[in-house]
């Protein structure tokens, strides 16, 4: 894994990935989690929604749609592994897909990508699951 963030050792990734692995994320989470390539924002976004789950992390989602498909997609996260994996997993599932298509997601698709994150951690999907539907919702309404 070379995106690793800027002063952080290779030992200390190293580190980080073996107590992930210790504690039941796959290969797939943990990659996702330490290089986080969908985090951040879209100056120009055509939405921005926000949710908190109820453990307290919290997931913002950026969306930019041109002809009703999702062009960009990033989250920003304020949460733990599970949650910063699992947005970063939905981006994967539905960028360049379209918004009927992307409302298809559910927890089940965000899991079978992630292979295995800890059971405590399930809720994590669902909040990016509901987070990015709480967008899509948002901007049909005010697309109408």
């Amino acid at each position: 894994m070379d995106n690793q963030r800027p002063g952080t050792s290779q030992a200390d990734v190293e580190h980080l990935q073996k107590m992930l692995a210790e504690s039941g994320y796959s290969r797939k989470a943990i990659r996702l989690f330490i290089e986080k390539p969908h985090m951040g924002t879209i100056p120009d976004a055509d939405h921005v929604s926000e949710m908190t789950g109820t453990c307290g992390d919290t997931m913002s989602v950026c969306l930019k749609v041109q002809d009703g498909v999702i062009r960009d997609l990033k989250y920003q996260v304020l949460g733990c592994p599970g949650a910063v994996a699992s947005a970063m997993a939905a981006v994967e599932l539905i960028k360049g897909k379209t918004i009927e298509e992307a409302r298809s997601l559910n927890d089940g698709d965000i899991f079978r990508l992630l292979e295995e994150i800890p059971a405590q951690k399930h809720h994590c999907i669902q909040l990016a699951v509901k987070t990015l539907k709480k967008a899509l919702d948002e901007y049909a309404r005010k697309s109408d």
